[in-house]
């Protein structure tokens, strides 16, 4: 029987001085194979064939090795975000079904039938957004803050937006500044730590970037500050909003009350006049956009009645956090 030990086959698979040379370069010697031999017979050399295949084998298997890349950093090792509430604020909101007009700077609005819907109130992340947490606080605590402003926008199912910045009387936020109050210039909405945290639930407090409908003759201003923020008010997450606004709180108490402000009627336009408005901008009317702001607005007018901070002696973790 033909065997691959034969003489006449081995100078045919690999000539003998290619062996010699792989052997003496990589210096590799394979591990001998055992098989059974009876006592009379002699055993037979390693065989040339099978020294080289081994030898070519780690060769090739040393080169790869070498040439893989560095496996990545386990997601483990990624430290946790600090969500210690490090803040608490209040906001007490109240509903006015008939006419509704902000007065000055602490002085009640002008509402005969306002009816108090109640107390929510926030924990704020101190320690991952800093600066948008104090902002905040400053407009909760500031008689020209967020005291007797409107809910400018309600998206049922999803979140409400309050802070438009206006005028004092119409129920808006006056634009912070020399004459109003001195926030400090907001850097972390440039940074991409500040947008880590998600969307995920409903009670989730954000500063409103994707979603900020003052008026561009408002933000072109030096002096601009953006305080608008929202609220998820459920019932599921809102994916669209993650990683375009600043989350800096969540919901302790109240919600709900959330949730009774996500189900008050709001405006909504027929589906013609959107098309023509939709037109209008795309023809470069400015009338568009104004007539836009009314839209998903409370049919009553919902205000935040009163505003302020608690003292928070020993910071501590939430329950559940988003």
């Amino acid at each position: 029987m033909f065997s691959f030990h034969s003489a006449n086959f081995l100078p045919h698979v690999f000539p003998p001085q290619l062996h010699n040379n792989i052997s003496t370069t990589a210096n590799i010697h394979p591990t001998p194979i055992s098989r059974s031999i009876s006592p009379s017979q002699p055993s037979p050399s390693p065989s040339p064939c099978l020294k080289s295949n081994a030898t070519r084998r780690s060769i090739l298997l040393l080169s790869t090795a070498l040439s893989l890349p560095p496996p990545p950093p386990s997601a483990a090792t990624t430290p946790p975000l600090d969500t210690t509430i490090t803040d608490r604020v209040f906001l007490d909101f109240s509903v006015c079904p008939n006419y509704f007009r902000a007065q000055g700077q602490t002085q009640e609005p002008l509402c005969s039938e306002s009816e108090l819907m109640g107390r929510v109130v926030l924990g704020l992340y101190g320690k991952i957004v800093p600066i948008t947490v104090s902002n905040f606080k400053a407009m909760c605590n500031g008689g020209m803050g967020y005291k007797n402003t409107l809910i400018h926008k309600v998206l049922p199912g999803q979140f409400f937006v309050a802070g438009h910045q206006g005028r004092r009387e119409k129920g808006e936020v006056s634009p912070p500044g020399p004459m109003g109050l001195r926030l400090a210039r907001n850097t972390e909405t440039i940074d991409s730590k500040a947008f880590t945290l998600e969307h995920s639930r409903p009670g989730v407090v954000s500063l409103c970037l994707s979603e900020n409908d003052d008026d561009d003759e408002i933000k072109l201003d030096p002096e601009y500050h953006n305080v608008e923020f929202l609220i998820t008010t459920g019932p599921g997450p809102c994916p669209q909003l993650d990683g375009r606004n600043i989350v800096f709180g969540t919901v302790l108490e109240g919600m709900d009350v959330v949730r009774a402000i996500a189900a008050a009627p709001t405006y909504k336009p027929a589906e013609r006049i959107r098309q023509l408005n939709d037109l209008a901008g795309f023809l470069g009317d400015e009338r568009a956009q104004i007539a836009r702001t009314f839209w998903n607005r409370p049919l009553k007018s919902i205000y935040i009645s009163d505003c302020g901070e608690f003292q928070v002696t020993k910071p501590s973790l939430t329950p559940t956090l988003p």
